[in-house]
């Protein structure tokens, strides 16, 4: 149902958004509302329990399908693989609550025009907008378009020029309060949920509601002792739960309450600069940042002067970033797609700092308000925690699954059950009773419980290695080296070609000349409280120059500078330095995208000059080509490969009769002279190379993603250990399509024995083939972000064929970031991302599993945050993830076998319309099963990495086999202990002891000389048949915790669970004490009678059987990898995940890797054709 609607009954919200979702239209209906309503008062409240759990039935059941446009009710379903559905009712806004502030009729100006979507959506005559709220943003319906459509931004489609030109002077008061009606506050409001509200949310969950029908149950048959221990277990689990949930609404709430009460100026077009309070702005008003430091209320574009931000909020890195003003184009695209710099340079986010703002000659810094509330950035983190993305693991798909499975088994029980008793002509009551008995028995309780404890022990374990969670269901690597570079050396360039290098490490500062000169002033520096701060790269390039920073005065005029411009002046020990200082008129800051910076400065009694400092190719390619030392490309290999991180800088003379603004950045970046490099050390982490050994020795793909030159990444990759000696790189470049050819690529093998000291003209030395090993999985290729980004353009079918042994991506874009991870995932692999949060957020949400090494608020995008900033903490993240699996499939196996090895014993009991007493169902539930549920999770995880992963389903073949074939060993024990004892020549229906004579007391106590004693209200019967169930079955219990508790290879030994072994040891010691020893009273308390010695041996003998069948079986058959790699093969089983499927054909494919090839796009088999796709993430793959 819901899937067949009518036309405009069904749109999509957020296309193509992450939090995507489908809208489908209903009108309430009242007559259904009217049934409804009576099914709830005559279901006793079920009913609106299932509409609860099922928020679609409730809107099928209530309410007709009809278009969008009448709908009362909207019913919404996410996109994904879940299909989550939830309901909204449409509210209506009504702008004649304006009419007390200014006259508003439907030919107002301001409401004809019908450039914005506000307009749009306010329906005339009657001046009413229709609105739903999703996910805390407001969506209105546009009447135009006959869609909802989100508000609380400005229009994308806006040109830089309009956006001067309608905002540039501000918002009138009326269109103030129009917007402020419409798109509501400015506030990112996290209301602290009441701990009634939780409290509710947590009983009515399905697993809650069975224990209270369990434990009415129990409480009908009085078995109160267990059903208090549940409900005292569940009330603990409900509150920790609810004090967990309501200490990180609070967290939350203190995060973002400080955002609510900012006061800002707002420039209003009539009005002037008046002060407000910022939940009262809206999109379009006009900001002037004054001062120094101020918190941004709201996402907002900047127009006019500049301004130094700390975004460390959203990126993890407390680096000051300048931000520059939106030039006023002509061109009538988009505002972020008019240059090919990133647009979020223009853009001062929500919730980050201002710490300078810096007017032009106007004097004011005014921004545009682009954003606000919950749409900003800040509030887009926010709703990522409020409503994060479901995970799809199998894990919690299998469960259900094996729950169901245990529900099918109890169903079986109940027929028989029924069919027993009611044949023994049982009282109807005591019938339903004992059938309903079945069910709490086949289901166990205390599963979920068990569970959460394992996961809560692994969290602990990881927060004593510094790594802390935030979504513990999620239970590659970047930052490889160290954070710190170190300035090695430089290399200027003259006409004649590179000079000698002048080393810093000796301490010599560099002779004047442009190059010194570019060093102190192309930066992003900032003087702030009298200390100099900015990115670690630039802070070493301006530290080597020794000279000094400074804010020029008042007096200070230089023709289109302000007064307070940044000032470098050599220091007073310097010596022939020509000039008094350089101020810094403007600078084009650094982006990844374009990978250079470039700054406007002038010299005091000099000239202009323009510096640009970048990646070396990319600054090259901005010089005149015969500036360009012809030895560039061969000069910058001798570092490159030596892993230094080479930088260059350029620089050009400019007009002094221009002002400064006036230069566009198309304009200055363009015939440069080339002045040289810069060499930084970039040295690896100690830990980086263990860590990457023990990863690649457990056969764990490592893949490095980096903003670096590829030619420092492949280095990089040789000296950590990710590529080894004996393996080759092949480069793959492709390049897009120019004017006549279409795109190209091509593949050339790197040979880096000679490169260290070549003179040779070529960028990367190429070997003319590859010996035979490499055709065998011992290459990796080496590509840069726009090879991929070609590559995945125009050769989509090769795409997957190079991932598979894809290894060093460089000069990465954060988007390829995203997209590569995406690709990875397609191919079935589990993704792993580090990153220490600048460009890596939305890689380390993409991931499977994000761990990011940055303390700051930017973590948040990662579940992992982990306190020691290199990738140690990968192995252990894994190691522990891997044991929290097995533990969770130990937990489930032993909580399954107990409540099936339950179920055989009281179906065998029901037999003889006999059933476990009280104490005997406790002593089993609470003494044995519960000590163990909590006590069998705490085994650690063993320190070594494996090459093979644990079950990855719980429904694997050797865990079912495992489940099935201890169930049929407990099953046969059961019953032949059951058969046995009937046919015992002591055994009586009539005697109630059959102790020796020495234990006559206890025949005494407990003989009837007529019918069996009818113990306690539940009619438990005390039975030989009884008695050796019970045994049987409270020991097995025990026998099958101890062969279940896996220890190597991916936990700890069961030895080192001091805890476990100990419980273990004194339960089976309480238990054969409770055999062997003939105590009456406690016999009387426990309904178990007195059998001969040698019974008890006999018991003792089956279950020591049972023991030793299990443990081999466990051994030999379960746990034996051989066997079950044998079976495959036999059996013809191949993985069915994406990558084996490719890794085997590639391996069958004589053809690849191609070597010095180079093929088109327009070649019919290097076309997009051949497309994969694999929608769902995860892998297929039964690694047994």
């Amino acid at each position: 149902m819901g899937d067949h609607f009518e036309k405009g009954q069904h749109a999509l919200l957020n296309e193509g958004e992450e939090n995507e979702m489908e809208l489908f239209g209903y009108r309430t209906q009242g007559c259904r509302k009217t049934l409804c309503l009576a099914g709830s008062i005559f279901s006793f409240g079920i009913l609106p329990l299932v509409f609860y759990w099922r928020p679609a039935w409730h809107v099928w059941a209530n309410c007709v399908p009809c278009s969008l446009q009448e709908a009362d009710v909207v019913l919404l379903r996410t996109t994904d693989e879940f299909h989550t559905y939830s309901w909204k009712k449409v509210m209506w806004i009504y702008l004649s609550s304006l009419n007390s502030t200014f006259g508003v009729t439907p030919d107002h100006p301001l409401i004809t025009d019908e450039e914005d979507i506000i307009n749009r959506a306010i329906r005339k005559p009657d001046l009413k907008v229709r609105c739903i709220k999703v996910q805390k943003i407001r969506y209105v319906w546009n009447n135009l378009e006959g869609q909802f459509q989100k508000i609380g931004s400005l229009e994308d489609w806006l040109s830089s020029a309009k956006i001067h030109l309608k905002f540039g002077s501000g918002l009138t008061r009326e269109e103030q309060e129009i917007r402020r009606l419409i798109c509501g506050p400015n506030t990112i409001d996290v209301e602290i949920t009441p701990i009634w509200k939780l409290l509710i949310k947590e009983v009515l969950n399905p697993f809650y509601i069975f224990q209270l029908f369990s434990v009415c149950l129990w409480f009908s048959e009085d078995y109160k002792e267990y059903a208090f221990a549940i409900i005292i277990m569940s009330i603990t689990s409900i509150a920790l739960t609810v004090y967990d949930l309501r200490e990180q609404s609070v967290k939350l709430h203190h995060l973002v309450e400080s955002h609510n009460s900012i006061t800002v100026s707002v420039c209003g077009r009539r009005a002037g600069v008046q002060e407000l309070e910022s939940r009262f702005l809206v999109p379009g008003d006009l900001l002037i940042l004054t001062g120094n430091k101020v918190q941004m209320p709201c996402d907002a574009i900047l127009i006019d002067g500049s301004c130094v931000v700390d975004e460390g909020m959203l990126t993890g890195e407390s680096i000051p970033v300048t931000k520059t003003p939106l030039p006023k184009m002509e061109s009538s695209m988009p505002w972020k797609t008019q240059s090919e710099a990133d647009y979020k340079r223009h853009v001062l986010f929500c919730g980050t700092e201002v710490i300078q703002a810096k007017g032009t000659c106007s004097g004011t810094v005014r921004a545009v308000v682009l954003q606000t509330g919950f749409n900003t950035a800040k509030g887009d983190l926010v709703r990522s925690i409020l409503y994060p993305k479901p995970m799809n693991f199998k894990l919690y798909r299998d469960a259900i699954r094996f729950l169901l499975c245990l529900v099918g088994t109890a169903t079986i029980g109940m027929i028989y059950t029924l069919c027993v008793y009611v044949l023994n002509g049982e009282p109807p009551e005591e019938v339903v009773k004992k059938a309903l008995d079945v069910i709490t028995i086949a289901v166990p309780p205390a599963l979920p419980a068990a569970l959460t404890t394992g996961i809560i022990y692994a969290q602990k374990r990881l927060k004593k290695r510094g790594i802390f969670c935030i979504s513990p269901q999620r239970i590659n690597t970047g930052t490889l080296t160290r954070d710190g570079l170190d300035l090695w050396g430089a290399v200027p360039c003259d006409r004649s070609g590179f000079q000698e290098v002048h080393s810093f490490v000796s301490g010599r500062s560099l002779p004047w000349g442009p190059l010194c000169a570019a060093m102190a002033s192309c930066h992003s520096l900032i003087l702030l409280d009298g200390t100099i701060q900015g990115d670690p790269l630039d802070l070493k390039m301006f530290e080597a120059t020794t000279w000094e920073m400074a804010v020029s005065g008042d007096d200070f005029h230089i023709k289109g500078v302000p007064a307070h411009a940044m000032v470098v002046k050599p220091c007073k020990t310097a010596s022939q330095v020509p000039v008094e200082g350089i101020a810094i008129l403007h600078l084009f800051p650094f982006s990844s995208a374009l990978q250079r910076m470039t700054v406007i400065v002038q010299e005091m009694g000099g000239d202009r000059l323009a510096f640009m400092k970048g990646a070396p190719e990319r600054v090259a390619s901005f010089c005149q080509p015969e500036t360009v030392p012809t030895s560039f490309v061969s000069e910058l290999q001798i570092y490159t490969t030596q892993g230094f991180r080479v930088i260059a800088l350029a620089y050009k003379k400019l007009e002094m009769d221009h002002h400064t603004t006036a230069f566009t950045r198309d304009k200055v970046e363009a015939d440069l002279i080339f002045l040289g490099l810069l060499i930084l050390e970039n040295r690896l982490k100690e830990e980086t190379k263990p860590v990457l050994e023990e990863l690649i020795s457990a056969r764990i793909r490592t893949v490095m993603i980096t903003g670096d030159n590829l030619q420092t990444a492949i280095t990089v990759a040789r000296k950590s250990g990710m590529v080894s000696e004996s393996q080759q790189v092949i480069l793959i470049e492709a390049n897009e399509i120019t004017g006549s050819s279409s795109a190209s690529i091509s593949w050339k093998l790197v040979d880096e024995k000679s490169i260290a000291h070549s003179n040779q003209d070529n960028y990367i030395n190429i070997k003319e083939e590859v010996s035979d090993h490499g055709r065998e999985g011992s290459y990796h290729f080496a590509l840069s972000g726009k090879s991929f980004q070609v590559i995945s353009q125009h050769f989509s079918s090769l795409l997957p064929k190079i991932l598979i042994n894809g290894t060093i991506f460089a000069r990465m874009s954060p988007g390829q970031k995203s997209s590569l991870v995406e690709e990875f995932q397609k191919l079935d692999y589990f993704v792993g991302m580090c990153g220490d949060g600048a460009n890596d957020c939305g890689a380390l949400k993409m991931a499977h599993v994000g761990i990011s090494l940055s303390e700051q608020e930017a973590s948040v995008a990662s579940p992992f945050t982990s306190k020691t900033p290199n990738i140690e903490c990968v192995p252990h993240l894994i190691k522990e993830g891997r044991a929290a699996l097995v533990t969770s499939f130990c937990m489930f196996k032993y909580m399954a076998l107990y409540s099936m090895i339950q179920y055989v014993g009281v179906l065998l009991l029901y037999w003889e319309t006999n059933s476990l007493s009280n104490y005997q169902f406790l002593f089993q539930d609470l003494a044995i099963t519960t000590l163990i549920g909590v006590t069998m999770n705490l085994n650690g995880a063993y320190p070594k990495l494996v090459p093979f992963r644990p079950a990855g389903r719980l429904i694997s073949p050797p865990l079912l086999l495992s489940v099935i074939l201890n169930l049929l060993l407990s099953l046969a024990m059961h019953i032949a202990g059951f058969i046995l004892v009937q046919r015992q020549p002591w055994y009586s229906m009539e005697m109630h002891s059959a102790c020796t004579v020495q234990n006559e007391s206890i025949s005494k106590l407990t003989i009837s000389p007529t019918a069996p004693e009818k113990i306690g209200s539940n009619g438990a019967f005390t039975s030989f048949e009884n008695t050796t169930i019970w045994f049987l079955g409270t020991i097995n219990c025990i026998i099958v915790a101890l062969i279940f508790s896996k220890g190597k290879p991916f936990r700890q030994p069961i030895y080192k669970n001091y805890i476990f072994v100990l419980v273990l040891v004194i339960q089976l010691g309480v238990c054969l004490f409770i055999l062997f020893a003939d105590i009456p009273e406690l016999y009387r308390r426990l309904d178990l009678l007195c059998t001969p010695l040698l019974w008890r041996v006999y018991i003792t003998i089956m279950l020591s059987s049972n023991f030793i069948v299990s443990l081999v079986v466990e051994e030999a058959i379960i746990e034996n990898r051989a066997l079950w790699t044998t079976f495959k093969r036999c059996f013809g089983y191949q993985s069915k995940s994406q990558y084996r499927i490719w890794q085997r054909a590639l391996a069958d494919d004589p053809s690849w890797p191609p070597l010095n090839q180079t093929s088109y796009s327009d070649m019919p088999e290097c076309g997009s054709g051949v497309s994969y796709s694999n929608p769902v993430f995860e892998s297929n793959e039964e690694q047994l």
